[in-house]
């Protein structure tokens, strides 16, 4: 089957007090949708390429990269969830569709419902793949550790120390443990050229930030569970589909789990862990064409 179309292109979008350079793709042709990457140390648009090209012979993909990550220079911005619904806003305003679907992968999945009740003529329905809404320390400690969690993050935001702290804990070796763990569900998918493509991306210039940010819960869009579910009992949400990781870790499961006995969502199981968006595309694919 012939690829659909694929252009790279950029936006400079107004928000946190400045406009900021946003490097998106658009994949396809067709009613429009948009695609918004996991929050991770290891997350640009790039992750969501396969899927937006199976996709794209049914919709016309937008891909945009979230401010403070991606495989390029990042511009320095405040990384906080005021500035991410801010940038959604943003590109809303400069892309405003409307889109026949939504897609948010991870942490992206609370921005996009928020933008969604923000913006309920934007998205005819939603998919949240694998969707989280606790970063990587509060989830394995618990948030009664937030001092400890600042702490950390303004080490590594500091000049020099920072960046050694970061080089070290952003190394080959653990991006590659830390994908097997619970990134990938297959430890065969981490092949030697996945890691370093995922290397790749976090050497990027101010990388650290996007990182120390998500991983502490900087980036969390909601404070506990009662939040993120609230979320969805907004009158007026489009249909909203959760697309279940059969793999997913236990603590992350669980959450997205909570979500589906609320009755307030649609749910389907794929295979993967935390980015079955990119470990499976196909089948990510075919469960959104199927709901």
């Amino acid at each position: 089957m012939i690829e659909p179309a694929h252009s790279a292109r950029s936006f400079e979008l107004a928000f946190a007090g400045r406009r900021v350079p946003t490097p998106y793709d658009v994949i396809g042709n067709g009613p429009d949708a948009l695609l918004l990457p996991a929050l991770s140390s290891i997350s640009a648009r790039v992750e969501m390429r396969a899927l937006a090209k199976d996709l794209g012979h049914a919709y016309r993909c937008l891909v945009p990269d979230w401010p403070g990550f991606g495989d390029h220079v990042r511009a320095r911005v405040p990384l906080n969830p005021g500035t991410m619904h801010a940038f959604l806003d943003a590109l809303l305003a400069a892309a405003p569709g409307p889109y026949a679907l939504g897609v948010g992968a991870g942490h992206a999945a609370g921005y996009l419902i928020a933008a969604a009740r923000r913006h309920p003529r934007a998205f005819e329905r939603l998919v949240l793949v694998a969707p989280t809404w606790r970063g990587p320390l509060p989830t394995a400690m618990g948030p009664e550790r937030k001092g400890l969690f600042a702490g950390l993050r303004r080490a590594v935001e500091l000049p020099l120390l920072g960046d050694a702290l970061y080089r070290i804990n952003i190394s080959r070796p653990v991006i590659g443990r830390m994908m097997r763990a619970h990134v990938y569900a297959d430890p065969d998918h981490v092949t030697p050229g996945v890691i370093a493509d995922k290397h790749a991306i976090t050497r990027q210039n101010g990388g650290r930030f996007g990182t120390a940010a998500f991983v502490t819960g900087g980036l969390d869009p909601v404070e506990n569970r009662k939040a993120f579910l609230d979320q969805f009992e907004a009158p007026g949400l489009p249909p909203v589909l959760v697309l279940r990781p059969e793999r997913a870790p236990r603590r992350s499961g669980a959450e997205m789990d909570a979500l589906v006995a609320t009755g307030r969502v649609a749910r389907a199981f794929i295979p993967g862990a935390l980015s079955p968006h990119e470990e499976y595309p196909g089948e990510v694919a075919d469960a959104i064409r199927a709901a």
